[in-house]
């Protein structure tokens, strides 16, 4: 069956509807949202700064924290600047080439911090577990080459679903009920079969799933290393350097899969609810880190409060 004459094999541009259900409140919600992008950008601008000029933060695990607040910058100025676009300006309208570099961007910073965080976790492995051995193993050139990793494990992750999006002809609405463009999100729009791009997208997120227990298994081993020494002050202490680490795992990873549940079982759940949900695990996490480590580490704490005092 042939299309209509007048199809187009890539639309001009995308309509990003923001959250449905929910429009008479847009501007009100814009606050909260440039509040916490605030909070991001400050926070980790701040203690990128401070681990940049603390001569004593130059070690390992300060290095994947840079990177961590690096990766926060990115995944927070790709979302937040159009999100608040749409509630406070009616900005809905984004290119169909706009569209795709967002969500390149969204992808790629989100499979970057998840390696990070199993960086992080190995981190703490090697400096509970054999902290003899931490600076030997832990070089410069080895911390260089995860950050290697993290780029072109990411760039596989992501750089696929660019094509598998390209080669797709969309003749329908070009319609996105949603505060940004993501992978599905567009897919979904074709007039074409997207099996491909459901199985590498469950592929990306096997890979996601990894991390989660790559870092399950390290934090497995240090527990067992924790309770193996011989008074609890010890043991304390051990598990006070993981304190931060945990906190930032659990802020990035709990947002991502309560989005993934509510999106593949609940289907019964307000539409809003699942935009909530996918809103809150690219913006709240940038905005969580800076301050879980700056609370709970006194370095970083002291100079962040001597910059903005």
């Amino acid at each position: 069956m042939s299309m209509p004459n007048d199809t187009r094999f890539h639309p001009s541009s995308f309509l990003l509807l923001g959250i449905p259900g929910l429009e008479h409140v847009h501007v009100w919600m814009g606050f909260p949202f440039f509040f916490v992008y605030l909070v991001a950008l400050l926070g980790n601008a701040a203690v990128l700064f401070v681990i940049q000029t603390e001569r004593s933060l130059h070690e390992p695990m300060y290095y994947f924290l840079a990177m961590l607040d690096s990766i926060d910058l990115g995944l927070s100025t790709a979302t937040v600047p159009r999100m608040l676009g749409i509630f406070w300006f009616n900005l809905r309208n984004i290119s169909f080439e706009s569209c795709l570099s967002q969500m390149f961007f969204i992808h790629f910073f989100t499979a970057m911090e998840s390696i990070v965080l199993v960086a992080m976790a190995f981190d703490r492995y090697i400096a509970i577990c054999k902290p003899l051995r931490y600076t030997i193993i832990l070089t410069s050139k080895v911390i260089s080459i995860i950050g290697g990793i993290a780029i072109l494990r990411s760039l596989c992750m992501v750089v696929p679903l660019l094509f598998l999006l390209l080669r797709l002809p969309f003749c329908g609405h070009h319609i996105i009920p949603h505060t940004y463009c993501e992978h599905m999100g567009i897919a979904r729009l074709a007039c074409a079969s997207i099996k491909v791009n459901i199985l590498f997208g469950l592929g990306d997120i096997s890979l996601l799933l990894l991390d989660v227990l790559l870092i399950i298994l390290s934090y497995a081993r240090i527990l067992y290393a924790v309770f193996c020494l011989p008074s609890w002050e010890a043991r304390l202490k051990a598990l006070n350097t993981c304190g931060s680490h945990i906190g930032v795992i659990l802020a990035f990873f709990i947002p991502a899969f309560f989005s993934f549940l509510t999106h593949r079982f609940g289907h019964s759940i307000p539409q809003y609810i699942h935009i909530l949900l996918a809103n809150l695990y690219v913006i709240f996490p940038p905005a969580l880190n800076p301050v879980i480590y700056g609370v709970r580490t006194k370095q970083i704490r002291v100079r962040v409060l001597r910059i903005f005092s």
